[in-house]
């Protein structure tokens, strides 16, 4: 098979893997949960905490960010109040992307990405440049959740989700992202686990 054709039948993959995902994605998240909430604690309903957020978090852009992780707090049974919340909550979200190679190009391409994330009217997105032609970059997502026990400090639950994949960034997986790792709370199954979940469409 000669290069041009080894080209085009990856180009035809990538197609079909569009065209099939364009109705229905799922993300795909590397969740790894630890837990130490005792389970008469536990049992109590509803559960409350307070939100703290971190000097890098205390910006507007933040915002849908911190939207995104109280919804799926809320969806796994815990209420926020920030007067007398029994836990203090902590988030993160991070954003970046490594550039890849064609497997059939031999020059490398100047690409290159790094680490963060920025907010607008255009939504959550990621900053960097790559080669025009190049692979898509493979964009990677992370988001972690640690809570303490609001009297004592003593942290007792710690998650964190992981998704990669060629997509441009979608303020969506985010959420999906917090949704993942908040799975079996307050028992989720200890250790590094995948948990895939449906990307909701956009109306």
């Amino acid at each position: 098979m000669t290069l041009q054709w080894k080209k085009c039948a990856v180009l035809l993959g990538m197609v079909a893997v569009l065209a099939g995902c364009a109705t229905h994605r799922v993300v795909e998240g590397d969740v790894r949960s630890f837990s130490r909430l005792p389970a008469a604690v536990t049992a109590q309903q509803p559960m409350t905490y307070r939100l703290e957020r971190l000097p890098s978090q205390q910006t507007p852009s933040f915002d849908p960010i911190l939207a995104l992780a109280e919804q799926a707090l809320a969806r796994a049974g815990l209420q926020r109040n920030d007067d007398s919340g029994q836990w203090v909550v902590q988030l993160g979200a991070q954003a970046g992307f490594t550039p890849r190679r064609d497997p059939f190009d031999d020059h490398p391409p100047w690409a290159f990405g790094g680490w963060g994330w920025y907010g607008g009217r255009g939504g959550w997105g990621m900053s960097g440049l790559w080669q025009v032609g190049a692979p898509a970059p493979l964009h990677r997502r992370v988001v972690s959740i640690v809570m303490r026990d609001a009297r004592t400090q003593e942290v007792v639950y710690e998650t964190s989700a992981v998704h990669e994949d060629v997509w441009v960034s979608d303020p969506g997986v985010y959420g999906v992202l917090f949704d993942a790792a908040l799975t079996g709370f307050p028992q989720p199954p200890q250790g590094p686990r995948q948990v895939r979940i449906p990307l909701p469409t956009q109306p």
